[in-house]
């Protein structure tokens, strides 16, 4: 990969979009941030396998899950996605499910939840994105009657972005800035959620720019940048494994879906009708029977840094994740509650794993699975996290504008 492969973002709009990253203020309690469950610390995650959003305290592996009526009421049903090289040109796809794509069907450039009421202007598939965890009540728009976000959340979803537009405008710093960073921006009153999602954008795709690894310098001609493990590791990714059947291209994903029988376990993303506690993947946005537990592949770009792995966080080491791809009927009936990373939670322990107690629930999972098994040995595996390991970039992985120390807002920086 190479600058040229990535959206060229405007530098004022991505130091406006540093700001709005850290600030508390587009969350509906103006307490959690979209650095809160993607900071820098923890590889552009959280560290856990089910986050903790609204109403939890704390960062990363160490984030509380609140108390008394302010203490959250579930967890977040799926790993919170790595945000490395989201800004790269050819990605055309977003989230575990595929929810937010790059489509013509509503005539406004994506297939999103908002439909045809996606506001105009925004400058890529990233800075749609940006727009939905804003919406959602367990991310960060918070419990209905708590606030005026939560409600407009549950009228439509397009009526909660004005509300965080006008509470970001009417502070003086951010509407000096935006009115220097965006063209259009003339006075305070022109500022809307696009210039919003387009500065958070603008800041994502170039902080986490990452194509400086040693697989990277490998590939530019320094055969000294991978060791002879990592090689051996490469050899049989591209080779006898098959990994890049699916972690394919620079980006090392097809953007595809695939069914991996990963283990259930926590509130599943369950839609309206279903009767049961669980999580159908990329059915659940495009409602094709066919698509029933497939997910979108992850890209490895720095995947050393962005565990637990897994679209709901499954296992805690790259070992685990890849033997499982080996051998997915055998990792499913090995799994044990203990092999993820969740908070203790005492008032909701009790349905954590109820998905995995529901035997028609488990053979529907498992009549879905795309992945061929392999027999490769121990000392095999071990070549193939140590090229996994090869993919972590060098300096890209500081970090570009990094944390600011405070925020317009003045609310407290996570």
């Amino acid at each position: 990969m190479q600058p040229s492969d990535f959206v060229q973002f405007d530098s004022d709009q991505a130091r406006l979009g540093q700001l709005l990253f850290f600030d508390p203020i587009l969350s509906g309690n103006r307490n959690i941030a979209c650095a809160t469950c993607h900071h820098p610390e923890h590889g552009s995650g959280d560290g856990l396998s089910l986050g903790i959003g609204e109403g939890g305290t704390g960062l990363g592996p160490d984030r509380l899950p609140g108390e008394g009526d302010t203490r959250i009421i579930k967890r977040i049903p799926r790993n919170a996605p790595a945000l490395w090289n989201l800004g790269a040109r050819d990605v055309d796809v977003m989230f575990h499910d595929g929810r937010v794509s790059v489509s013509d069907i509503y005539d406004n450039g994506f297939d999103t939840p908002a439909q045809e009421w996606l506001p105009e202007g925004l400058n890529s598939i990233l800075a749609v994105q940006a727009l939905f965890p804003m919406t959602s009540q367990f991310e960060m728009a918070g419990n209905p009657k708590e606030n005026q976000v939560a409600g407009a959340a549950h009228d439509r979803i397009d009526a909660v972005w004005p509300i965080l537009a006008k509470r970001v405008r009417v502070i003086p710093e951010y509407a000096e800035m935006f009115e220097a960073a965006f063209d259009d921006v003339n006075e305070p009153l022109d500022i809307t959620i696009t210039h919003v999602a387009n500065a958070l954008a603008a800041f994502e795709g170039t902080e986490f720019q990452s194509y400086d690894s040693p697989f990277d310098a490998y590939l530019a001609g320094d055969p000294a940048a991978l060791d002879n493990t990592q090689q051996a590791g490469m050899a049989l990714f591209y080779g006898k494994a098959n990994c890049s059947a699916c972690h394919s291209g620079p980006l090392l994903t097809d953007q595809d879906f695939h069914a991996l029988m990963l283990p259930h376990f926590g509130p599943g993303k369950t839609r309206q009708w279903d009767p049961i506690v669980r999580d159908v993947g990329r059915m659940g946005a495009s409602d094709r029977l066919e698509d029933a537990y497939r997910f979108r592949t992850p890209s490895l770009r720095n995947i050393a840094l962005t565990a637990p792995y897994g679209h709901n966080g499954a296992y805690a080491t790259l070992e685990g994740i890849v033997r499982h791809h080996l051998d997915a009927r055998a990792g499913f009936e090995a799994w044990r509650a203990d092999m993820a990373q969740l908070p203790d939670v005492p008032w909701l322990a009790s349905g954590d794993m109820l998905p995995m107690q529901d035997l028609r629930e488990r053979a529907r999972l498992a009549s879905q699975l795309d992945l061929p098994s392999q027999d490769l040995s121990d000392p095999e595996i071990a070549q193939i996290v140590a090229f996994l390991n090869a993919l972590t970039g060098t300096k890209s992985v500081m970090g570009r504008l990094g944390r600011p120390d405070a925020v317009p807002s003045g609310l407290e920086v996570p």
